[in-house]
Order: C-alpha cells, then structure tokens, then sequence
C-alpha cells in the first residue's frame, strides 16, 4: 500500500469515530416528550389473467396383452387422464377462438436392441370422462393401426385430433375444466421380438 492509499484509510477510520462520538453525545440528551405517526398503506389485491391450460396425470401408461391371435398381437392401456383448464373471462378470449388437442406417437424402441415397432401399428380411441354437460367439448376420432381392418388404419404417425371445442367463448365459464383419455391399442404381428419396448406419446393444446 503506498503512502497515499494509508492516509485515506485513516482518515475514513477517524471520521467514523468522530461520528459515532457525535451520535452518541446526542442520545444522552433529556427527552423533551414524544408523539405517535400512523403508517397506512392500502394493498390492491393482484389480479392475474385467466389461462388456458393443458396438466396430464402422469408421464407414462403401460400396455398388456389381451386377446391376440395366431397372427396378431394386440397390447392395450391407457393415457393417464389430461385436463383442460380455461379460467379466462369471455373478455379475455379472441373472438372466434377455439381450442384443440393433437396428439402423436414415436415408434417403439427395443431396449435390447431388437427391432422397433413403427408408430403406425399404435391407434387410440379418444374419449372424455368429464366436465362437458352441454357437448361443448368433442373428442377425436378412433385412429386404427395398419394391422387393423377397418377405421383409419394409419396409427398415431402424424398429428391426430384427441380433444376440441369448437368456441373457447362458449365453453369457458370462469373457471372450465374437462377431464380426458384415451384408450391405446398396439398389434404387432406374431413374429415381434420379445423384450421392452418405449415410445414416446406427445400431446399438444392450441388455439
């Protein structure tokens, strides 16, 4: 440290002595009487704008195998229950909006490395569980898979509709909630590999 940098230390030092010998003269001082100041403050409570908003039960579902055939085997289960949640006010909604879901699927991975299962042997069949008193909220159609004989036959390859209002308008109502799943089939043909197989099913809300 160089000469100048110690006197400013000092002097710093001093003048805080110096001060607190003045604060402290002036506290021994005799008190001369006292009074009482009210503090008011007036807090507004927060209002926050409603939401549209998509929660799913859980981050994974698990298919057993139920009724196969000599040729086909068939693994069902089902989504975990998603919810729809609209606590907006009809102010806060766009005109002419609605909302929809849109799921689809990965293939299936062998854990072992056995050959994979294309998403197109995965359908699903939509269906709501509650909150649509009024039929205001529709699910999606029933999406085959390609060993299936009837229906779409193309699997959850591409974007497929799971659930839809038509007008968020119409359906929200303050504080809206409807309640869905959907019933998953997988076939494969009586050749596949045994083992663990994963996929991964993705659910999209939009407006």
């Amino acid at each position: 440290m160089n000469r100048s940098s110690i006197t400013r230390a000092s002097a710093a030092v001093a003048g805080f002595i110096l001060l607190a010998g003045v604060a402290g003269n002036a506290y021994a001082d005799e008190e001369q009487g006292d009074d009482n100041v009210d503090v008011t403050v007036e807090i507004a409570e927060i209002t926050e704008p409603g939401v549209l908003a998509m929660t799913v039960a859980g981050t994974s579902a698990s298919l057993t195998e139920t009724d196969s055939t000599a040729t086909i085997r068939q693994f069902t289960g089902a989504l975990p229950t998603v919810t729809i949640t609209d606590t907006r006010t009809p102010e806060e909604i766009p005109a002419g909006a609605g909302w929809y879901v849109l799921g689809t699927a990965t293939g299936f991975t062998g854990s072992a490395g056995q050959t994979g299962i294309g998403a197109d042997h995965l359908g699903w069949a939509p269906r709501l569980i509650d909150g649509d008193d009024e039929g205001l909220v529709g699910a999606g159609d029933e999406v085959t898979s390609v060993l299936d004989d009837t229906g779409a036959q193309v699997g959850l390859v591409d974007q497929e509709l799971f659930a839809i209002a038509a007008s968020s308008a119409n359906v929200a109502e303050g504080d809206a909630q409807w309640t869905a799943t959907a019933d998953l089939t997988l076939k494969t043909g009586s050749d596949v590999a045994p083992g663990t197989y994963t996929a991964l099913v993705t659910l999209s809300l939009f407006e």
